[in-house]
């Protein structure tokens, strides 16, 4: 499966990386997006869990890098009202 690797913009201007073991992920989150955190959050944790599912369905097994990411977001969009503004930069896979 290719991996996805978007690159998001924080309301206080940090950027870090948002891993998805597939390309799911642009049905939830698009590169140009703007998003509040609430959205960033629901979003980004559905893109997560259809990821991990599309990884059992071809292999097996569910990705746990998935829940690795998802506890990752979580905490950074605790940082933050659930009213600010996250961008999705760009990607890469």
């Amino acid at each position: 499966m290719p991996e996805v690797v978007l690159e998001l913009r924080w309301p206080d201007g940090e950027a870090s990386s948002f891993y998805s073991p597939s390309t799911v992920v642009y049905e939830f989150l698009k590169p140009g997006d703007s998003l509040s955190i609430a959205e960033l959050e629901q979003k980004g944790l559905a893109a997560l869990s259809e990821a991990s599912e599309r990884v059992r369905a071809r292999y097996g097994f569910a990705c746990t890098r998935t829940d690795e990411e998802a506890i990752r977001l979580r905490k950074r969009v605790a940082l933050y009202s659930s009213t600010e503004t996250v961008q999705i930069q760009g990607s890469s896979n």
